[in-house]
């Protein structure tokens, strides 16, 4: 449903509220003193019995925008019917603990009349600019630019107090309860066109449909901050683990995973929410990343600087008066402002953190104003708005005043200012790494897809929940990836007969036990190493099989693998895998390898699909990161044939669904590459994920390149290749734009375009496939792009808008009527009622394109130079 009816939720032009039956001390009591305290100016009908009360939603004189239910959970489904049925738009219900069966009642009720639910067991909705509360909120609210979104009230309720205190405001406060409907990333869609906010708080225990959440989350973080908080970040699983992948990868891994991969600013405390909370009620985010300090105390500028350093921030570097700059114990607002002016001047540093101890020789509301007077001064001066952070020691209401006058955060303690700082710092970063191209897949690499099902396949048949090492070998090299080669031996004396062979020239001989019943191999001693002889590996077998049967005696023996040893010298031990997330499906994992990854725990996760660029900042979350480097006379490992191995499998991932985990443990890699030294791979039948719309992936939370939309076309005799957009096409565009007449671009944009900058080609080149589509045609030939057609679906998935550029000497031959079309099939695929476009009355070319395909037109009533088209679907 997503936004749908947001606007009368938000904004309603009549209140119906029931549940008065209760007393002055029910919920329906105290929701009316919330309305009737923050000065709603429309109609409040009270439904029930009693003097100027509606015995029922029929009565009432006009159809209410917003509903509100605080009745008993059994009274609900039919209040919701009622309420439907009489035209409410949406409604929030405020009883709690409404079982499974009655909200469904109630969703399946609301469904009938489009009526939107926020609950049950909400707290409620304040809209503080539009005079709302319809909350069960302590405090109102105050006005401002934060959203706030939380399933949890009490924590909505908590961080409204704190606000309260230090006169930060909201656009709107929204407790989602149950969420039997409007959800979180409903919530998202909405506050992110919303011009009243500027960014967005998010409070959440769990998601529940992953990838309508980060299809929200992405979108959202692209248009403003959004800070986000998980409860129960450390609550046990309840999945079984079998690989070392699927230990490292916990679910609060996999949350902040997903979270990074959105662009989200996640924080893991309150104070760290209100610090933020802080920090982007006074602060935009800034480019850029170093931090100069100052402050009237040796000892206290350390502290900063040590809180700086300890949470990975950069100092910068020190300039004439040092960093961090030591104003002495006794200086006063003269000082504050004498030393503030160079530093706010000063390019080699991108934010100034001030901090004031007071004593007896300096007041701290004077070196506030001092601060305040400052910056100020400095910014209305047309000199960069650089950002400034203040620290000021006690409870000096006249400072916090004079320092939120001035826009500037204020802290009390310099650790809290330091992960205000950072908070900021990191939101830019994430934003550049959401706007940032990333690398393409090497041109020669095409995974033999067909093998690897076959595969699959082959053991889900056989009844395999593991792959054998023979299978796991060639599942490996369908993706090329190499791996160490080895022979299945069914009893000792194969396994004597296949090491022979190594043994001969020159080698020694791996041996390990083949079993669908032992993951661990080592958990029954079950590998034996460095075996220089026929001798030797028999009775390795022997002893093998003894201890198995004795300390696995139900476990399957089915024969022996039998492998080179491979020397390790120089090469780092890793590893890289995947695991399965019950609820944002496949994670590729990579971190230190070893028998101990557990105990290490030096990984880091990222959601498939990957590319290089996110597969190497994956590499760089990690401690052993620093270990791939070149050291003493050790070279550099080859970080790209690393980096490749997650690519790989994130696209195994997609290819083969039923793989489930998969663990290469370890990967050893060294200048010359990476080598698989033993792996296990995990499979299961049919599809545990969600059916999306249009292409069809059962588990990514990120909807993957749709391959299938790829096409041939010919065109007049020549051949043209269509595909959807990928982010490398950047370089693509750019020369294509180049290419383009300055006339052709003024009707595709509407006004002069000359700035082909890196953001405004990230826009039209990075797509969430699940919200947008571009199709890019290229000749076959020269490779130079040609034209392009996309469609942007809005929030509810029920339209979307066009666009196209058709190349000039292109014009004529069908290109455009064959973008338009595959456009068009692709709207129907998803769903979509209608695809609509604005084109320049001047357009005819365009206008004609639009009736040949059966779309109507209209004049746009507030601009008379433009024609709306439309096509129903």
């Amino acid at each position: 449903m997503s936004t749908y009816r947001f606007e009368a939720l938000t904004a309603p032009r009549a209140i119906a509220l029931a549940g008065l039956e209760d007393g002055p001390d029910g919920l329906a009591a105290a929701a009316l003193a919330n309305l009737e305290r923050g000065g709603f100016p429309n109609p409040i009908r009270c439904i029930g019995s009693g003097a100027g009360r509606f015995a029922d939603f029929a009565d009432l004189p006009e159809a209410p925008d917003l509903v509100v239910l605080a009745t008993g959970a059994g009274a609900i489904p039919d209040h919701v019917a009622a309420a439907g049925q009489r035209g409410a738009s949406t409604a929030i219900i405020l009883t709690p603990d409404v079982g499974e069966d009655l909200c469904e009642a109630a969703r399946a009720a609301a469904r009938r009349t489009g009526l939107r639910l926020l609950g049950p067991g909400s707290i409620g909705l304040s809209v503080p600019g539009a005079h709302l509360d319809a909350s069960l909120l302590a405090l109102p609210p105050k006005d401002g630019d934060l959203a706030l979104v939380s399933q949890s009230g009490t924590v909505a309720a908590g961080i409204v107090a704190w606000a309260a205190r230090r006169h930060v405001g909201f656009s709107a406060v929204m407790s989602l309860g149950i969420a039997c409907d409007i959800d979180v990333a409903d919530c998202l869609d909405h506050f992110a066109a919303d011009i009243r906010t500027r960014a967005i708080l998010l409070s959440l225990d769990v998601v529940t449909d992953a990838r309508k959440f980060m299809s929200a989350a992405r979108a959202a973080a692209r248009a403003k901050p959004v800070v986000i908080l998980r409860a129960g970040r450390h609550r046990a699983t309840s999945r079984p683990i079998t690989t070392h992948t699927g230990a490292l990868a916990r679910p609060d891994a996999v949350y902040e995973a997903a979270f990074r991969r959105a662009g989200l600013l996640s924080v893991d405390s309150l104070d760290a929410m209100f610090s933020a909370v802080e920090t982007l009620g006074r602060q935009r985010p800034f480019p850029g990343h170093r931090l100069a300090i100052l402050g009237n105390g040796r000892g206290i500028g350390a502290l900063a600087a040590d809180r700086l350093a300890d949470r990975g921030g950069t100092l910068a570097a020190a300039g004439t008066l040092g960093n961090p700059v030591d104003l002495g114990v006794a200086a006063g607002p003269e000082a504050y402002a004498a030393a503030l002016g160079p530093l706010l001047a000063d390019p080699g540093n991108d934010a100034v953190l001030a901090v004031h101890v007071p004593t007896a020789r300096s007041d701290s509301t004077e070196v506030a104003a001092a601060i305040a007077d400052t910056v100020t001064r400095v910014r209305r001066g047309g000199a960069r708005k650089k950002p400034v952070f203040a620290v000021t020691i006690g409870e000096e209401a006249g400072a916090a005043s004079r320092l939120a006058e001035a826009g500037i955060p204020r802290f009390p303690t310099d650790s809290d200012a330091v992960e205000g700082f950072l908070h900021l710092v990191r939101y830019r970063e994430a934003q550049d790494d959401l706007m940032r191209t990333p690398d393409s897949l090497p041109r020669g690499f095409s995974p033999d897809v067909e093998t690897a099902r076959a595969i699959v396949a082959r053991a889900l048949a056989n009844g395999q929940t593991w792959l054998d090492p023979l299978a796991v070998s060639e599942l490996l090299a369908a993706y090329r990836i190499d791996s160490v080669p080895l022979t299945l031996a069914p009893d000792i004396d194969a396994a004597a007969t296949a090491a022979w062979g190594i043994i001969a020239g020159g080698g020694t001989v791996a041996l390990k036990i083949v079993s669908p019943d032992i993951v661990h191999k080592s958990d029954v001693g079950g590998v034996r190493l460095d075996l220089t002889s026929e001798a030797d590996v028999r009775a390795a077998a022997a002893d093998i099989i003894a201890r198995t049967r004795r300390l696995a005696p139900e476990a399957r023996i089915m024969g022996f693998a039998v492998q080179p040893m491979i020397r390790r010298g120089q090469q780092r031990e890793l590893i890289a895998g995947l695991a399965e997330d019950p609820t944002f499906g496949p994670v590729v994992v990579f971190g230190r390898g070893g028998t101990a990854v557990e105990v290490i725990d030096d990984r880091a996760l990222g959601l498939p699909p990957l590319d290089l660029r996110l597969a190497s900042e994956l590499i760089d979350r990690t401690r052993v990161a620093r270990r791939l480097a070149a050291y003493r006379d050790v070279p550099a490992v080859d970080r790209h044939a690393v980096a490749l191995v997650l690519v790989k499998l994130a696209q195994l991932a997609a290819d083969c669904p039923e793989v489930r985990e998969l663990d290469i443990n370890p990967l050893l890699a060294d200048a010359r590459g990476a080598l698989a030294l033993d792996a296990r791979v995990m499979v299961a039948p049919g599809a545990t994920g969600r059916r999306s719309r249009g292409a069809y992936h059962p588990r990514f939370a990120i909807r993957p390149y749709p391959v299938e939309w790829e096409r041939q076309l010919t065109l007049k005799g020549e051949t043209v290749t269509v595909r959807p957009v990928r982010p490398e096409d950047e370089a693509l565009f750019l020369t294509f734009f180049q290419s383009v007449s300055a006339e052709d671009l003024r009707l595709r944009f509407f006004a002069p375009v000359r700035d082909f900058n890196h953001a405004f080609l990230a826009k039209l080149t990075q797509l969430d496939y699940a919200r947008a589509i571009a199709f890019v045609a290229i000749d076959a030939g020269s490779g130079l792009m040609l034209g392009a057609v996309r469609l942007h679906a809005d929030a509810n998935h029920e339209s979307g808008e066009y666009a196209i550029l058709i190349r000039g000497d292109r014009k004529g031959t069908g290109l455009g009527l064959a973008l338009m079309s595959l456009m068009i099939d692709w709207a129907r695929v998803e769903g979509l009622a209608r695809v609509e476009g604005t084109v320049l009355r001047e357009n005819r070319p365009m206008l004609a394109v639009c009736r040949q395909l059966g779309f109507t037109a209209r004049p746009d009533k507030e601009d008379g130079g433009v024609v709306k088209v439309s096509l129903t679907l």
